[in-house]
């Protein structure tokens, strides 16, 4: 209850009491308290007239780290004798190192500054206005609103940084890269022997194969290296990212992704990102820095959605890519989405499989019991035999223990060295 209601109501009570009771002592009684409400309304504050200003040291950064946030709050009105101003921080912000709200007089003219830092997991946040509390000095008449004081911040994933990351696609570009071309040519992995032809450097010549042939000089032939085109898909179905415990899984897909759209870029491919739920939210293939930021501010508001007729893969829009070029997809993977990996595979892409381990980030989650542990190993036996199918069908599938970094995974696994045999088509 509002305190001068509460004070009205004693007032009154005291007052009616002392008629009833023909005792003036009540009515004595009733008399500071009524001067302090006839003082409070004749101090009632007017609607006050304010203007918020806010700055941010950033509209873009990466996750955690600090962002500055500063308001200024002008008094276009008549002096608050008693202003309480407090800033709305979206969910998912955390601020520290300063004061988010102020208590303060405000004359007229006069401006009051609030200053405080934040940070935050990755994400899109619109900071939307400021609520200010403005009453009389005795504290009873309080006049509340919310003013406009919009903002926007872009908190980008973290990319870790990978050495690298080998892929064989069945096709290449034109443009020389690091990518092997499975074709003939400058290069610096041995790819044959060919006959000499006139203007190859004597340094290629094979003395072994030369000799076998007097008649005939034999060079060494490099395997060429040109940049491809590849495809990220972001599994971002709700039904398949767990989230319990720890936090969710998508999250740690997120992370993958950034890093694999990073390093595949950095080594001068065109990149193209699908996330795939009820909502297909897609960057279309680029190159360079520019599309590094088109990927990352696509990953930064990146959701998980579930729509019931959306089950497996069957509205991946593969249009998107070039036909037999690399595509890499980031998932847990349900057994609905063999049928359309077989499809990708029948139209000769490239395919490579990343897939977090649902099953143990859930199993540890839930705790130990026998339960637990029984439905754990069933569930183990379907996604085991759901890889096993995938590995048969000549896809590169990455499975990918939660409790080690990515960067360990990617290269134990996906550098030229440690990378397993990819059939040439």
């Amino acid at each position: 209850m509002p305190r001068f209601l509460l004070l009205g109501t004693l007032i009154f009570a005291l007052i009616w009491t002392g008629l009833l009771a023909s005792n003036g002592a009540f009515l004595v009684l009733a008399v500071p308290p009524l001067l302090y409400l006839g003082a409070a309304l004749l101090d009632r504050p007017d609607p006050p007239k304010l203007r918020v200003t806010r700055t941010l040291s950033t509209d873009r950064v990466a996750q955690q780290q600090p962002v500055v946030v500063k308001l200024v709050i002008m008094n276009d009105g008549p002096q608050i004798e008693q202003l309480i101003a407090r800033d709305l921080v979206p969910n998912g912000l955390e601020a520290s190192d300063g004061a988010t709200s102020v208590l303060t007089t405000l004359a007229p003219g006069a401006t009051v500054k609030l200053e405080y830092t934040l940070k935050g997991l990755r994400g899109v946040y619109h900071f939307a206005s400021e609520e200010v509390i403005s009453s009389d000095r005795l504290g009873l008449f309080a006049r509340r609103g919310v003013l406009p004081a919009p903002g926007h911040l872009l908190v980008l994933p973290e990319a870790v940084q990978l050495r690298r990351v080998d892929i064989r696609p069945r096709q290449t570009r034109v443009y020389s890269g690091l990518i092997p071309a499975r074709q003939g040519g400058p290069g610096v992995e041995f790819f044959g022997v060919r006959s000499y032809q006139p203007g190859d450097p004597l340094r290629r010549v094979n003395a072994r194969a030369t000799a076998r042939q007097a008649e005939t000089l034999f060079v060494n032939d490099f395997e060429q290296e040109r940049v491809a085109d590849v495809g990220l898909i972001l599994d971002a179905r709700q039904r398949s990212n767990v989230r319990v415990g720890g936090g969710p899984l998508f999250e740690q897909a997120v992370e993958a992704t950034a890093a694999l759209a990073d390093v595949f870029l950095k080594r001068g491919n065109r990149v193209g990102l699908v996330m795939y739920s009820a909502i297909v939210d897609w960057t279309f293939p680029g190159y360079g820095k520019l599309q590094r930021e088109r990927i990352l501010r696509a990953l930064a508001r990146a959701k998980t959605y579930d729509r019931r007729d959306v089950q497996g893969l069957d509205l991946l829009p593969m249009h998107l890519f070039p036909a037999r070029s690399q595509i890499v997809l980031i998932s847990p993977l349900q057994a609905e989405d063999l049928e359309m990996l077989m499809q990708l595979c029948a139209r000769e892409y490239q395919l490579l499989v990343i897939s977090p381990d649902p099953i143990l980030f859930e199993v540890e989650s839930l705790g130990s019991s026998r339960d637990v542990e029984l439905a754990g190993q069933l569930a183990r036996v379907e996604r085991m035999l759901l890889l096993h199918k995938l590995r048969q069908l000549g896809v590169t599938v990455i499975e990918w223990q939660l409790g080690t970094p990515f960067y360990q995974i990617a290269y134990e696994a996906l550098t030229r060295r440690h990378a397993p045999q990819v059939r040439r088509g």
